[in-house]
């Protein structure tokens, strides 16, 4: 199953995770409403099931809802291009809409099915906010894996 970073946020705010405020828009006017509600500075996240999203131009800052307006005509709609998505790349539909933070440290945290294995792995890695991918090829040892049971789940001892 593939869900989106705020479908994601949605799951882990159920459970007490603080994450920034914001909300989805499927059209410009709506992003402008989202910034005047959280803003002034918001963030604009393009909800594709993609990796390198900030580098393809799927990722941007706005200062004020005007500037948030404008952003989302030219983000809603696009193809983007990433090296997860292949040339083809993925048609945005929505965009979250989040309050930009000062970022002290970004962390990376995902759960993926390792093929070989064929069951769930946790990753997780100090090196938020950069290309898992090339974490995964240059420094592997930072990157901690946690191999989940299929017939368990992910028991406590492995939080």
């Amino acid at each position: 199953m593939k869900i989106h970073e705020y479908q994601a946020k949605q799951i882990l705010s159920k459970y007490d995770v603080q994450i920034p405020r914001g909300e989805v828009a499927d059209n410009p006017s709506r992003a402008r409403e989202i910034a005047d509600k959280i803003g002034p500075r918001v963030v604009l996240k393009a909800q594709v099931h993609a990796g390198g999203r900030g580098k393809g131009g799927g990722i941007k800052l706005a200062k004020n809802p005007q500037e948030t307006e404008k952003i989302a005509r030219e983000m809603i709609g696009m193809t983007l291009v990433t090296p997860q998505t292949g040339p083809e790349g993925k048609l945005v539909k929505k965009i979250l809409v989040e309050e930009a933070l000062d970022i002290a440290r970004e962390l990376y945290i995902g759960i993926v099915i390792d093929r070989a294995k064929e069951v769930p792995v946790v990753m997780a890695s100090s090196e938020g906010g950069v290309e898992i991918e090339k974490v995964a090829v240059e420094t592997p040892e930072l990157i901690f894996k946690e191999y989940i049971n299929p017939a368990t789940g992910f028991l406590p001892f492995q939080a």
